[in-house]
């Protein structure tokens, strides 16, 4: 198999990306291809947003979305959030999410995070030992407030 190549998402991926996105909530109204230029716009002008892909050609299987957030306490080192993180359902469990988040957290580390944080709503098992094998640990207890209800577990 052709090695997975992990870079950062560029407007050629989108409709691509679009498609991966379907593999993390099959029920979510699709982005409209013009909202979603003018989002990865707006995210290529964020300093430290990126959205990463991982590739096996042409084929995008895996991604992340990853927000370095400024900060004004740990003497100013800013902290990051990973959002979105799907793989292809055909493409699971072969060890390329994990690839895409340890993408992401190398590229924390290089904006001199003190911190990477991510959420799942899923209490899935298998989902929990995933983010535990990419070394992420179950140590806080998380809390939002949504605009619109939340999805059905």
């Amino acid at each position: 198999m052709t090695p997975l190549v992990v870079r950062p998402a560029g407007h050629a991926d989108l409709p691509c990306l679009l498609d991966l996105y379907v593999h993390l909530n099959p029920d979510d109204e699709r982005c409209a291809p013009e909202d979603a230029i003018a989002v990865l716009n707006h995210m290529l002008r964020y300093q430290g947003s990126v959205v990463l892909v991982g590739a096996i050609e042409d084929v995008l299987v895996t991604t992340c979305t990853l927000v370095v957030i400024p900060n004004l306490t740990r003497g100013g080192k800013p902290y990051s959030l990973i959002e979105n993180v799907v793989t292809h359902a055909d493409y699971r469990g072969l060890g390329f999410g994990q690839m895409v988040l340890g993408a992401a957290v190398e590229r924390a580390w290089e904006a001199g995070c003190y911190k990477v944080m991510l959420m799942t709503g899923s209490k899935k098992p298998s989902t929990l030992a995933f983010y535990a094998a990419a070394g992420f640990a179950q140590s806080k207890t998380g809390f939002q407030v949504r605009r619109a209800a939340t999805r059905p577990e």
